[in-house]
């Protein structure tokens, strides 16, 4: 189930507008009972409802879970120094193709991390 910071993004990117954009005029809070919205100030966009908001679980889990992996994968990866040492090195062994272990080390990760 997604969060309802990610319904609520996936929400105003549906009606032209953005999180970034939004977020001082938008209060998200849970007093125990659960998620729910505390204030809406959003011009030219009515606060959602509950069933509007539900109709993104499914996209927002989506997201969520393409975020995870991306943020995985983004701290797997060797150094950007150590990949550009490793293109060299394919590119001066003529391995500038899947041969090449610049490719190999960047194919393990997304293997380990599949989306």
């Amino acid at each position: 189930m997604a969060t309802l910071y990610t319904k609520t993004k996936l929400y105003l990117e549906a009606n032209s507008k953005t999180w970034e954009d939004e977020q001082t005029n938008i209060e998200l809070q849970n007093d125990g009972s659960g998620d729910y919205i505390k204030s809406w100030n959003v011009s030219g966009l009515a606060k959602p409802t509950d069933e509007q908001l539900a109709s993104y679980d499914s996209a927002g889990g989506t997201a969520e879970t393409l975020h995870s992996v991306r943020k995985t994968r983004g701290l797997a990866y060797p150094e950007l120094k150590e990949q550009l040492d490793l293109l060299y090195k394919d590119m001066a062994a003529d391995k500038g193709d899947k041969t090449g272990e610049w490719f190999k080390a960047v194919k393990k990760v997304k293997d380990d991390n599949p989306k």
